[in-house]
């Protein structure tokens, strides 16, 4: 008989209630009533916890979105909350200014948890949204961790979950507190996809004591490359000759992967064939293991080297220094991390009778568990295109035969064929970077116009990894227009957790920062590596403009979601700054026109391609003369 985690969560929080309510602290506005004052109030947390659920368990169940034509297409009616929930979730409950990585007194952490993502789902669902990305929620490794707590993605047992995602006070394992926040996501109709990285682990993975074989492993004596340093002799990325590079690049380029060049001998020695099990044991907080040195033949010490960005290879990208990648194959001529041996996998070595089966195996198990013991919608998979076609394939087979109906996203950047035809149901796709340059955009509409689109792409102005929406030119108003520009094409409009607040501060450095920015953003200020939280208590936001975005998606979600040849037609006026597009269903009357000022800095006259429009759906009020900087219209054709 199924058990309710959310009643669970209920009965201890009553339970605690009558015996011993913890002293009052501080939520935001928007989480007692997402249309109210926006100000933070005080509140009992048993009380005010114990009250969402049981307003959220008062209303009927809804329906999650399907419609899909195959498995996991419920994707392409998908609207995005992207979370990372102990920073979306967090706030500063004790009101000193700071959000502390530790519970307060009482046991409540100010950092975000399960139970205030919970709390969090009304919030959610006024914005229109109907699925929640989770960036993942695994436990997570300290050995060369960064910031207070440590990147989210550097997993130390993808089968455990982040202890810190629950809350001391309630008394409850993570396990029951994040089935609860699935089932209450549930009963208001959202899915809930996670995000998984299959290819690195924290270097102090739990896995390494008992299969060390499935980790890369160096002698311990060597030591990391510091930056500006150019010995061959020191543990850091391949170094290769521009000559080498060009040869490298090239055979890439041409498929030729039984021709990649290994990195020079001097490198290649660092690295030991794995220790065994029985040698290997945690010495101040790091993996150490005894195997034998390939050079000498002699006993040594031995320790789990580092990541770092495995294409291309003469990336200037910093190491990784949380995370290593996983041993997927077994060679003797290939053991070393390299852009040939975890990523462009040489022909020589991705073969099946060099897999890594066993950790394979354990791999493939992973989503199955999700699905099971917590009844997740979907993964996202981190890098997916970076996997072996055998293990990916494997991944997709085993999913569906728990749920026909799985989604699965892919971390793919061009809109190719390609990623349906592994069986992924949506992907990140281009429109992010591309909608920042108005001839690229333009140029982009019209080649979708004629090819179509393979499957739904993140519609997104920002993501986790990208400086803030707004950050660029127009600010508030570009973030607003990016967001309209994509809400209705044939993808899944994506709100990274803080858009909807206009937050400033970015979660991570990940690309396009500058040098002098990232120099002015250590981990120890960023939101994937330490304890932060949104602004929840800002004035001017984009909530309800968005809400209205996604009110118009998805009243008209079959036309919109369409991604046939010929339903998205780029739409030119006398005015180049003025961007858009028509979505029509070809031979078929009506449809809606869709334009915007590209133009942050100045209003821009508008001339229409359709005389006879008069009404702007989004804002309700007669078509503008003149756009203001990122104004977006909508109005029917």
């Amino acid at each position: 008989m199924h058990t309710s985690a959310l009643k669970q969560v209920l009965a201890h929080l009553d339970e605690r209630l009558a015996r011993s309510p913890s002293p009052d602290y501080l939520v935001p506005g928007a989480w007692v009533d997402p249309a109210g004052p926006v100000a933070a109030r005080k509140v009992c947390p048993e009380q005010f916890y114990g009250d969402c659920i049981r307003q959220l368990l008062a209303k009927p169940p809804r329906e999650r979105i399907a419609n899909g034509d195959q498995p996991g297409d419920w994707s392409k009616n998908a609207i995005v909350y992207n979370l990372l929930v102990r920073y979306g979730a967090a706030f500063d409950h004790d009101g000193n200014g700071a959000v502390r990585p530790v519970p307060l007194e009482s046991g409540w952490r100010e950092t975000g948890t399960f139970l205030k993502a919970i709390a969090l789902l009304p919030w959610i669902r006024s914005l229109g949204c109907n699925t929640i990305h989770l960036l993942p929620i695994t436990s997570i490794g300290r050995d060369g961790n960064k910031g207070d707590m440590g990147s989210a993605f550097a997993i130390r047992d993808p089968y455990q979950l982040d202890e810190h995602l629950a809350e001391p006070a309630l008394g409850l394992d993570v396990e029951t507190e994040c089935a609860a926040f699935v089932e209450a996501a549930h009963h208001l109709g959202i899915r809930v996809i996670v995000e998984f990285v299959f290819r690195t682990a924290a270097k102090d993975a739990a896995w390494a004591r008992e299969h060390p074989e499935w980790f890369y492993w160096i002698r311990a004596d060597v030591p990391d490359r510091q930056p500006g340093d150019t010995s061959e002799h020191a543990y850091g990325m391949p170094m290769f000759t521009p000559d080498e590079l060009r040869n490298i690049y090239d055979a890439v380029g041409q498929g030729r992967f039984h021709e990649l060049l290994p990195p020079h001998p001097v490198y290649r020695n660092l690295f030991t064939l794995p220790p065994p099990p029985d040698t290997v044991r945690m010495e101040q907080g790091a993996w150490r293991g005894t195997a034998t040195d390939p050079r000498s033949g002699e006993t040594v010490t031995v320790r789990i080297p580092s990541a770092f960005c495995d294409w291309g290879p003469d990336s200037d990208q910093p190491p990784w220094t949380d995370v290593t990648y996983l041993r997927l194959y077994d060679h003797p001529d290939f053991n070393y991390v390299a852009y040939n041996t975890v990523r462009m996998y040489a022909s020589q070595l991705a073969r099946p009778e060099n897999v890594v089966r066993s950790l394979w195996d354990k791999i493939i198990e992973i989503i199955p568990h999700y699905q099971t013991r917590f009844g997740v919608d979907g993964v996202m998979i981190d890098m997916g295109h970076a996997l072996p076609a055998d293990l990916k394939r494997g991944l997709v087979e085993r999913a569906r035969q728990v749920d026909p109906d799985f989604a699965l996203w892919a971390e793919e950047f061009d809109l190719t064929p390609r990623a349906r035809e592994e069986g992924y149901n949506a992907c990140v796709g281009p429109f992010m970077q591309t909608v920042r340059h108005v001839e690229h955009f333009r140029n982009w509409l019209r080649w979708i116009h004629g090819a179509g689109i393979p499957l739904p792409f993140m519609a997104m102005a920002e993501n986790h990894n990208c400086p803030r929406a707004v950050h660029w030119p127009g600010g508030k108003a570009y973030a607003l227009y990016a967001q309209a520009l994509g809400a209705f094409l044939p993808g899944m409009p994506y709100l990274h957790n803080g858009i909807e607040l206009a937050e400033p501060a970015p979660v991570n450095t990940g690309f396009d920062f500058t040098q002098e920015e990232i120099a002015h953003l250590p981990p120890s200020v960023l939101p994937l590596f330490s304890a932060a939280a949104m602004d929840w208590t800002r004035e001017d936001t984009l909530a309800a403009d968005l809400s209205r975005l996604h009110a118009l998606r998805e009243r008209h979600q079959s036309l919109f979601s369409n991604p046939s040849p010929g339903t998205i037609i780029p739409l030119e006026t006398t005015n180049r700054a003025i961007m858009g597009y028509a979505r029509q269903q070809p031979g078929q009357p009506g449809g809606f026109a869709i334009l915007g000022n590209s133009d942050m800095a100045n209003p821009q006259p508008l001339q229409l391609p359709h005389p006879g429009a008069t009404t702007d759906l989004l804002s309700g009020a007669p078509l503008p003369d003149v756009l203001p900087p990122g104004r977006v219209v909508v109005y029917a054709l």
